[in-house]
């Protein structure tokens, strides 16, 4: 059976939110541009840093984004459900506004690169869009997850907590296969195996709210004893993000150590969960908390076009960078301003994404 239908929780509200958010200050903070022959490519100061993989434990909040939206899917459903909705009603709106923005920022920069390398001839103006749409990957997997709700709702009304079994050992399956055998192809199928085991666990969010504080933590080590064990290892990457020299990578497609990082990630939010709910309970906090939420997905959507803005303004006037830049002290000491300029850059291209939001759901009211 359904679970009850639960007031709002701020807690989730804000997790989902922060989620998309480090991404976004990942993106803008710690991308490294190089300037080769073929154009720009991107690499990351953890190829460079020694050590420095470690924060990705904690900044790869992905997979935490995945759980908190199993359990807003669910809790959605079960409000849609005693109003009357049909899930195949309910799934399509659900598509429609997740697939609608996201479309039409890619139409729009497929457009302008097609324009740009036919008119000017600028050869590298594919790779700008694909470097500026390739965060959308994670909106494509959401939005299949979406399309594939009625068989999640199945699976856990059926089998409960074995659906989490079954979706971890086949992700660890497919590991084998792919490292053990080298059979490339095969790890893709995790984009949706440990992705769809993460929104999967979601559904179980309220049952590990209600767990005693022991459990939490039980859960926290459970999922860090994890991580330290498969990383040492020796099979799987440290990082929880791809790494240039790397021979694999524990996201393009994810392992099952992304399984061992969400349950790490799950005991640590409900073990900050006391403290969190009480700050989230001040006056301030709220209104922080209700505006991140309102802006957070316009600003995953569209922060790597003000990043690209930002950096087509920083190249005209200082030029281009170079086609090997680590990264040094003052290149770790001006982050700060490598947040600020993208953001100057995307607020309006929010603002006007949203007016005309709000323009077309006038229109449609009246």
């Amino acid at each position: 059976m359904s679970s009850p239908a639960a007031p709002r929780d701020a807690y989730v509200d804000w997790l989902r939110a922060l989620s998309l958010i480090v991404v976004v200050v990942w993106h803008w903070a710690f991308t490294i541009l190089q300037w080769t022959p073929e154009g720009p490519m991107p690499t990351s100061p953890l190829g460079f840093t020694s050590g420095l993989w470690i924060l990705t434990w904690l900044l790869q909040v992905l997979p935490l984004f995945f759980y908190v939206g199993g359990y807003v899917h669910l809790l959605s459903w079960d409000r849609a459900c005693a109003r009357g909705v049909g899930i195949g009603s309910f799934v399509w709106r659900r598509i429609r506004a997740l697939a609608v923005p996201a479309l039409v920022l890619s139409a729009a920069w497929i457009t302008i690169g097609v324009v740009v390398t036919i008119v000017f001839d600028v050869t590298w103006m594919p790779l700008v869009v694909l470097l500026i749409l390739s965060p959308l990957w994670f909106m494509a997997v959401y939005i299949a997850l979406v399309a594939l709700l009625p068989v999640a709702l199945w699976l856990h009304r059926r089998y409960d907590v074995l659906a989490l079994i079954w979706l971890g050992g086949a992700s660890l399956v497919v590991d084998v296969v792919r490292l053990r055998y080298g059979i490339e192809w095969v790890g893709w199928l995790n984009m949706i195996l440990v992705w769809g085991l993460a929104h999967q666990a979601g559904f179980f969010y309220q049952r590990i709210v209600v767990l005693p504080r022991r459990y939490d933590i039980a859960i926290l080590w459970t999922g860090l004893f994890g991580l330290v064990g498969l990383v040492y290892s020796g099979i799987y990457p440290g990082s929880m993000v791809g790494v240039p020299g790397d021979k694999w990578s524990n996201m393009a497609p994810p392992t099952f150590v992304i399984v061992c990082l969400l349950i790490f990630q799950i005991g640590l939010v409900e073990v900050l969960r006391p403290t969190m709910e009480r700050v989230l309970q001040r006056p301030r906090w709220k209104k922080v908390n209700s505006t991140i939420n309102r802006y957070a997905l316009p600003l995953f959507l569209f922060h790597t076009t003000g990043m690209a803005i930002a950096l087509g303004i920083s190249w005209a006037l200082l030029g281009r960078p170079g086609a090997h830049t680590p990264p040094d002290l003052y290149w770790w000491l001006e982050r700060p301003i490598a947040i600020l300029g993208p953001l100057i850059c995307t607020v309006p291209v929010i603002a006007l994404f949203t007016r005309r939001r709000a323009a077309r759901e006038r229109t449609r009211v009246s």
